[in-house]
């Protein structure tokens, strides 16, 4: 699996393209399965993703100064190699199963 969010995310077009088909089928799977509106399927949805994602920018972050490859004039401290297509998809792919079951507990505890 992790081979395969790395082959997606090899360009930007191909990322964007994941993100974008992933998350519509997590809306609408909310919408129709679980009686969201559409408005509140997306709003829902943008807040999950926003959050995952700051929960997520962190996993396998290297500095510069712990890979070896400093940058002039730039913070030793900062991302040698960020990753964050790959971060975008597997945000993506987490915020969707959350958006799901979170669609589905709404309605037993009565939202």
């Amino acid at each position: 699996m992790i081979s395969f969010v790395k082959t997606l995310a090899g360009s930007l077009c191909s990322t964007i393209a994941v993100v974008a088909v992933v998350s519509a089928i997590a809306v609408t799977i909310a919408v129709t399965g679980f009686g969201l509106r559409v408005s509140g399927g997306l709003a829902l949805y943008f807040v999950i993703w926003w959050i995952l994602l700051f929960a997520v920018l962190p996993f396998g972050v290297r500095s510069q100064v712990e890979s070896g490859e400093v940058v002039q004039g730039s913070e030793p401290g900062a991302p040698a190699l960020p990753a964050l297509r790959e971060k975008a998809i597997w945000t993506t792919l987490v915020a969707s199963i959350v958006l799901i079951v979170v669609a589905a507990v709404f309605p037993l505890a009565g939202l």
